[in-house]
């Protein structure tokens, strides 16, 4: 029983230390509810050309790739001439649904001349949208 009892004495420590290590981490929660993502460019009315460069903006949260589960994280996501999707299944990934799940924070996208609108949505580490959603407002521009 010595033995045993010398292990855990050892072990103990260690323990002790990578369980304050990660507490922080099995006790966090993913609170978005002051989280704010808005367009820095283009700006709202505005007319530019193809292709598009729009630059991604985020206030009390941060920004993670997909898959990589982390609180108060989470990744772009760019709807182009759509509406929103439903807030409880992972955010579809089509020419209406740009991910961003490496952690980008801007893109140069192709648009047809017209009139287009854009808006952003943070999804989570399995790109679904947050308990309470993260959503820029819906600009509209005009590409030349």
């Amino acid at each position: 029983m010595t033995t045993s009892r010398a292990i855990m004495n050892r072990l103990f420590p260690i323990l002790s230390l990578l369980l304050f290590a990660v507490s922080p981490c099995l006790f966090a929660s993913n609170d978005s509810t002051n989280a704010e993502v808005y367009f820095i460019s283009p700006s709202n009315g505005e007319t530019v050309s193809s292709p598009v460069v729009v630059r991604f903006g985020l206030k009390n949260m941060g920004v993670a790739p997909a898959g990589f589960d982390k609180a108060n994280t989470g990744h772009h996501h760019l709807l182009i001439d759509t509406d929103l999707p439903s807030m409880s299944q992972p955010i579809p990934n089509d020419k209406n649904h740009r991910h961003f799940g490496g952690g980008q924070t801007e893109a140069s996208i192709e648009l047809a001349p017209g009139v287009h609108t854009l808006q952003l949505l943070l999804g989570d580490f399995s790109h679904i949208p947050h308990a309470t959603p993260v959503v820029s407002e819906k600009i509209t521009i005009t590409v030349e």
